[in-house]
């Protein structure tokens, strides 16, 4: 079952939520809706369930306009950031309740409860109330509760929003290998850059109600559109440049060039070159000459990489950089240590198109 949302244009009062927005979800896929708060990804997310009414635009489940068809009618599972369980119902209670209400045959109804529970591991918690459960089960048990009317659609909000670091960790791995066993097509709302390129087929990337860029995650994280997308996603470094003949200089003097090739009709002046963390290498030597210098600020092992903070005084810059293990054992590098950081390569962002 494809989703695909056409020129999707929502208003409340005098705040634009989204601007004409067009998205294709393909069947089978699982898709992140990725942006920071108030980009329109929840309100998004609605409309194709049918918990908004767009002023304008179209929603369409393969071939069939259900813009009209109201929520219960379109038969999606939805799965909201806390729970929303029924606290006062068992764990097969709160699964079986939407085929209850489908007035499925009780047997019917004891098999797939008992299916779905199987599949996230969670059958003996059956007889059990929610406040047994911790945040992790809670948050499966919401999401089979979705799955078990068989819906077209699986439509998730923030869904690892409540939890602790590890805990969504092992439920983004857990979410992904549950949906390439299920194959149900399905749209997940994030603002976590991590969640949504480890779990997703498909990244939409949205800010003010409009579509930034769209496309597989690896795609997307190496050929940014534009700046917002490249700031966006990860820790990325802001340096002023100055571009002169085709040549991207840092500082007053132009000391260091940065390995940014211009593409298009580019005027000389003053703009910012983005650069990743892993995109710079730390030596002690200033190997080629092409080098700033900076001294160690902080230095924060996290795992597998190591996060080195500097400051690069004769720039007045504050720089990130990111380096293998192996690499940071080599240097034994310290705190407060001068050491020289050379840039790999860099971005530089225009009007209409990108360097």
């Amino acid at each position: 079952m494809s989703i695909t949302a056409q020129n999707v244009t929502k208003r409340f009062g005098a705040f634009t939520a989204l601007d004409n927005v067009s998205v294709d979800c393909p069947t089978g896929e699982l898709v992140a809706l990725l942006g920071p708060s108030g980009s329109g990804k929840t309100t998004l997310l609605r409309v194709i369930a049918g918990l908004e009414v767009p002023d304008s635009g179209t929603v369409h489940f393969r071939d069939a306009d259900i813009t009209k068809h109201s929520a219960r009618d379109r038969n999606v599972g939805f799965v909201f950031q806390h729970y929303a369980l029924f606290r006062h119902m068992t764990v097969f209670e709160n699964v079986a309740f939407g085929l209850r209400v489908r007035k499925w045959p009780e047997a019917k109804v004891r098999e797939r409860v008992m299916e779905l529970l199987h599949l996230v591991r969670l059958e003996e918690k059956a007889p059990q109330y929610p406040a047994n459960l911790s945040g992790g089960q809670k948050q499966r048990i919401a999401l089979v509760r979705a799955l078990a009317p068989s819906p077209k659609v699986l439509l998730l909000d923030e869904p690892f929003g409540a939890l602790d670091t590890k805990v969504r960790a092992e439920l983004r791995d857990w979410l992904r290998r549950l949906h390439d066993e299920l194959h149900v097509t399905s749209i997940f709302v994030t603002h976590d850059q991590e969640e949504a390129f480890e779990v997703s087929d498909r990244v939409v990337v949205l800010n003010k109600g409009r579509v930034e860029q769209e496309g597989a995650p690896m795609n997307v994280f190496e050929h940014p559109k534009n700046e917002f997308v490249m700031d966006f996603l990860g820790n990325v470094n802001k340096l002023p440049v100055r571009v002169e003949g085709g040549r991207a200089l840092l500082g007053e003097t132009g000391s260091v060039e940065l390995p940014a090739k211009l593409f298009g009709a580019n005027e000389n002046g003053r703009t910012d070159a983005y650069v990743r963390p892993h995109e710079l290498d730390i030596s002690r030597t200033a190997e080629g000459g092409n080098c700033l210098l900076g001294k160690i600020v902080h230095i924060n092992p996290a795992g597998s990489v190591v996060k080195v903070r500097l400051l690069a005084e004769d720039f007045g810059l504050m720089i990130n950089v990111d380096l293998t293990p192996d690499r940071y054992r080599a240097l034994a590098l310290k705190q407060n240590e001068t050491v020289f950081v050379t840039p790999k390569s860099a971005r530089i962002f225009e009007a209409d198109y990108t360097i």
